[in-house]
């Protein structure tokens, strides 16, 4: 059986800043990984995705871009490089192709099962992200079986589909993406639209994010926030990283042709019932962007920049047939859920997830990182991951101090640019 200090448990962007971070506190440790560096980059995203942050702010500890498009978007490919350039640069002990089984209390410490024998840990840090598993409504159980339905991580291309028309289940920043580009490829596209976060992807001639990055909105603390749970269960920003950074929101969908319906309800049979809500939900979207605009203009001074203007949209129908719309595949774009079923460890509220408070859960050395909204709202971020590890790994040095395991000294790494 082997034994380590620590135990980091993904090497996506999470467990790679985490793995830095416990390098150069001199902690012993191991990075697992049931498949490649940055796995999820690799096999579950689509052929077209970009990131939705600009290039400036893929930043992490002791490693950022450092290309010659900072705000453009990298591609899949683009980040899957930028991760295994900061893992080389690194040394990062990563052992690819380890699929964790279950992780137990056993003594001061935890047992790490896996496919490729037990290991023993004193601390042990879950960063297997906030994209976890696609979030699949009960009642995609009731559509007939001649609907192919399918999940962003599963879609690749529109030729992923059946020819036909498609409903887009979802208007955060997937479902939109994704709306786009099955109507640009020729297909009927339906999009019904839930909560969602419109933003504008240039503001002033600015990247949003900049502003947002620029007046502290993204650094602000989750001990700060006002309603915790509302803002971790706010929608994705409904942003896209085209190159020539224009911005999709339901307005642009609606002017291409794509048809805007409101927040799916039921499913009975090929009937799809919808709720009379959209004109509810693009105001409410409106309010959220339109407060933040000001918050960016008080920071800015005057400007005779106009607001962005509300969405006029048709009334939805209540209902949608199936196959009377021509309706043959339905993209379930509704979010992630985590999956913890390995976790042994009493540590999981009544809807499975992580009980943390700012990374550190109930039981002694262990933790959770890249969540969102861990203890910044870019928790989940590239950008916004490296901050979270700096603080964890110092409460890790500490309990593993407690145990007379902590190895200080000088850091083993030193790196600066991708």
């Amino acid at each position: 059986m082997q034994h380590t200090d620590a135990i980091v448990i993904g090497a996506g962007q999470a467990g790679l800043a985490m793995s830095h971070c416990l390098s150069r506190r001199g902690i012993d440790h191991a990075v697992l990984d049931r498949g490649r560096v940055g796995e999820r980059w690799r096999s579950e995203r689509w052929d077209s995705l970009r990131l939705l942050t600009p290039n400036w702010m893929s930043r992490l500890p002791g490693w950022q871009y450092r290309g010659p498009d900072p705000d453009g978007y990298m591609t899949m490919p683009e980040v899957v490089r930028f991760l295994e350039g900061y893992a080389r640069a690194g040394s990062a002990p990563v052992e690819t192709g380890v699929t964790v089984h279950a992780v137990e209390r056993a003594g001061d410490g935890y047992r790490v099962e896996t496919d490729q024998g037990v290991r023993r840990a004193r601390a042990v840090v879950v960063a297997t992200g906030h994209c976890d598993v696609p979030m699949v409504p009960a009642m995609a159980r009731d559509l007939p079986a001649d609907i192919h339905q399918i999940t962003p991580s599963r879609y690749r291309n529109p030729d992923s589909l059946p020819d036909g028309g498609v409903l887009v289940v979802g208007a955060s920043a997937t479902g939109v993406q994704l709306a786009e580009e099955l109507h640009r490829s020729g297909r009927p596209v339906t999009l019904s639209v839930g909560r969602h976060t419109r933003l504008p992807r240039l503001h002033r001639g600015r990247d949003i994010m900049w502003w947002m990055d620029r007046i502290g909105v993204l650094d602000e603390r989750a001990d700060r926030a006002r309603d915790l749970g509302r803002a971790r269960a706010q929608p994705s920003l409904q942003l896209v990283g085209h190159p020539d950074r224009r911005t999709i929101d339901l307005a642009a969908l609606h002017d291409q042709g794509v048809r805007v319906v409101g927040r799916t309800a039921g499913v009975d049979g090929g009937r799809i019932t919808l709720c009379d809500d959209l004109a509810e939900t693009t105001a409410a979207a409106q309010a959220t962007m339109d407060r933040l605009l000001a918050r960016i203009d008080a920071f800015a001074g005057p400007s005779k920049t106009e607001g962005v203007r509300p969405i006029a949209l048709p009334p939805s129908p209540s209902a949608l047939d199936l196959r009377a719309e021509g309706i043959r595949s339905v993209v379930w774009a509704t979010g992630f859920r985590r999956d913890y079923g390995w976790l042994k460890v009493p540590v999981l509220d009544a809807a499975g997830e992580v009980i943390h408070h700012g990374g550190v859960t109930p039981s002694p050395g262990l933790y959770v990182l890249g969540l969102r909204f861990l203890r910044r709202r870019k928790s989940n971020f590239i950008d916004g991951v490296g901050a979270d590890a700096e603080e964890l790994a110092e409460d890790i040095l500490g309990h593993l101090a407690k145990h007379g395991l902590a190895k200080h000294g000088l850091a083993k790494h030193s790196y600066v640019a991708a």
